[in-house]
């Protein structure tokens, strides 16, 4: 998923470079809350991994704000409280440290995913890849909304590649966040829907009948970092740490992620 890192006391020069001391777990201290701003698509990974880690970390609690990429991104420009940001492309996450928002050092890519085509559990569907998509015999298609949802810019590079963004627009239903794909497919609402594979991995009323060429759309990676804003960057970078160390990254590859 990742080159492997030496993981265990949090490098001196990084406490430095985000302003902090050395950690001490002190139980009988006042609990920290850190606010994680993360992509919707984490959303069954890190509830998993909230409960080893506060179980570990007692004097912290977790709280998520899940969403599309972009909104949270803007959320946070915004000045709504975050400590981590953990986004599902580059683009949003570059936007950030453009702007001057995050502790740049802290910055790493924790996970990557894959686009898939998916079909509720009892579709008839014929179709076996996104080459043989046909738009006269689709009703809907519900994807993310590609100005603000990473996996619905994904999924337009995907269209645009075989010339069926432009055929397509009547068919295409926009959501504000991936889950929402997910669960109108779930639901019935669309014939189709157009997810990261571990969203479907994660359902059992959904089946991918199709997964795309990763030529065909910017390689899907999740990065995350600390905010210059956290008011508890020392505790921001400790999860964080956890997180792209082997304890985060076997609870992400057991919910589809690579």
């Amino acid at each position: 998923m990742r080159k492997k890192l030496v993981r265990g006391m949090v490098p001196l020069l990084m406490i430095l470079l985000i302003g902090c001391t050395p950690a001490k777990e002190d139980s009988s201290s006042e609990k920290v809350e850190l606010h994680i701003s993360a992509a919707a698509s984490l959303t069954d990974a890190l509830d998993d991994f909230k409960k080893a880690y506060e179980k570990e970390h007692e004097n912290v609690e977790l709280t998520f704000m899940y969403g599309g990429s972009g909104k949270l991104a803007a959320s946070i420009e915004n000045g709504a409280p975050a400590d981590v940001f953990l986004s599902a492309s580059k683009k949003d996450m570059d936007s950030l440290e453009e702007k001057n928002f995050l502790h740049v050092s802290t910055r790493e890519n924790f996970a990557k995913n894959r686009l898939v085509m998916i079909a509720s559990e009892d579709s008839k569907s014929t179709i076996t890849s996104f080459e043989e998509i046909d738009p006269a015999t689709i009703d809907h298609v519900v994807i993310g909304e590609p100005e603000t949802v990473p996996v619905g810019r994904y999924t337009k590079e995907v269209f645009n590649h075989l010339k069926l963004w432009e055929p397509m627009q009547d068919k295409f239903v926009l959501t504000s966040d991936v889950r929402q794909v997910l669960t109108q497919v779930e639901l019935g609402n669309a014939d189709y829907g157009v997810v990261y594979s571990s969203d479907a991995f994660v359902s059992d009323k959904v089946k991918v009948i199709a997964e795309s060429d990763p030529r065909w759309h910017e390689e899907i990676v999740y990065p995350g970092a600390v905010l210059k804003d956290s008011k508890h960057a020392e505790e921001a970078y400790q999860f964080f740490n956890t997180l792209i160390g082997e304890q985060g990254q076997e609870i992400l590859a057991k919910y589809g992620f690579k």
